[in-house]
């Protein structure tokens, strides 16, 4: 059989979810490895050409589907996505702090998860169309294309997730950006404010990457009296100052504000 889309392993104790997954992947073209605990997931993702790596939260065993996740983070940027019977936000939260691309809760539609993982690749191995191939900042280059964060002491290994937030906060460098921008821009996820990650889970994502760029002043946080610009601006636009704005004198900023 013609496996045109490459190898997805899905780590999942459970036989019947497992199954499930893996015969919706295999009908969309994909190679399919299935792996019942973690250890043995990490094994086969590491020796495999592998394109995606679906884990659960919960597997039995010597390691849970955070160390997987722990493990195949420090050995390269493979796409993860996590599953779990849980839905408290910590977990949540955890999982992307660690590097994982996406996190579904069970019981969740096949289908869907489907559609996420092509959603996945897509960003992960394709720069967006209409972007400039490499995004500087200060002596900061990201590349669209390689999709590789450069600086003079080498590569800064990031998740995908990680990767995408920092590429959109550049490319729009200058701009106070809001939650709803961050999510039609990063996870693609258009709608009403409830759509999508929680804001916590936007916040955790940032704080993870931004220790990295610590002179960049990539992610900082306006001061309150700054922080008034309009819902409905777009990240593209070009406007200074807001309306309800007036240039604070240089004594009103603590010594942790000023530049």
């Amino acid at each position: 059989m013609d496996e045109p889309n490459g190898t997805v392993i899905v780590i999942e104790d459970d036989a019947h979810i497992s199954d499930l997954v893996a015969a919706y992947l295999r009908r969309d073209g994909f190679r399919v490895l299935q792996r019942p605990d973690g250890l043995a997931g990490v094994d086969s993702a590491l020796a495999e050409p592998t394109r995606l790596v679906i884990v659960d939260v919960g597997l039995p065993g010597e390691i849970d589907g955070f160390e997987v996740c722990r493990r195949l983070r420090r050995e390269g940027a493979v796409p993860i996505i996590m599953l779990t019977a849980r839905d408290d936000e910590i977990d949540r939260v955890l999982g992307l702090e660690l590097g994982a691309d996406d996190y579904v809760t069970k019981p969740f539609s096949a289908r869907e998860l489907v559609a996420r993982v092509h959603a996945i690749l897509r960003r992960s191995e394709a720069a967006p169309v209409g972007t400039p191939t490499v995004l500087t900042l200060g002596d900061l280059e990201i590349d669209m294309g390689r999709r590789e964060v450069r600086t003079p002491a080498g590569t800064i290994p990031l998740a995908n997730r990680e990767f995408d937030l920092l590429a959109f906060l550049v490319a729009n460098k200058g701009l106070a950006l809001s939650r709803q921008q961050l999510l039609n821009g990063v996870w693609a996820t258009a709608g009403t404010a409830t759509s999508g990650p929680s804001t916590s889970t936007c916040a955790s994502c940032a704080r993870s990457s931004a220790p990295r760029f610590p002179h960049h002043r990539v992610g900082r946080r306006l001061p309150a009296r700054l922080r008034c610009a309009p819902a409905s601006r777009s990240p593209s636009s070009q406007w200074w100052p807001p309306p309800c704005w007036s240039p604070p004198s240089a004594a009103s900023f603590s010594s942790a504000e000023r530049p």
